[in-house]
Formats: structure tokens, sequence, C-alpha cells
């Protein structure tokens, strides 16, 4: 499986539910499949740890052999510092 591969062969959830809008943390919920390797799913978290900032929270493993993994990062509020508000 190419690295393309990694980009398609999953499901990325952006969240299941509603956020609070004093929450302090993104969420996304990504399914993978049971034909994704063990390997490429590791790629798969690092690289979304690495470049996107997210940790994994939760990982669930399904009777078929598919897996579900919650993620977060915590929600950078910026402030502006100008006086043009």
């Amino acid at each position: 499986m190419n690295h393309d591969s990694h980009r398609t062969a999953h499901i990325v959830t952006p969240t299941r539910r509603v956020p609070s809008a004093d929450s302090r943390y993104d969420w996304r919920v990504v399914d993978i499949p049971v034909e994704i390797t063990r390997a490429e799913q590791r790629a798969l978290l690092t690289e979304q740890a690495e470049y996107g900032r997210w940790e994994l929270i939760r990982s669930q493993r399904f009777v078929g052999g598919a897996r579900r993994v919650w993620l977060r990062r915590r929600v950078m509020n910026v402030r502006r510092t100008d006086d043009a508000a």
C-alpha cells in the first residue's frame, strides 16, 4: 500500500457531538478499517501527532479487527492585541 492510500483508507469524523462553547479541546474520531496494517496505523497516527498536534486519547478495537481512535488537541484561543477592536 503506498503513502497516498493512507489518506483515503481511513474515515475521519471531525466530531461525534456538538462541542460546548467553553471546550478546551478539539476532538477528532478516526475509523480505521481492518485492511490497514498495524504499521500503517502507527504511521497514520504518528503523522497526526507530529503535524496536527493531535494526541491519542482512546482506542477501540471491534470484533472484525477494525479500530476507532479518539484524538484531541488543545484549542488555541488567540486574542487581538491592537486597539482596532
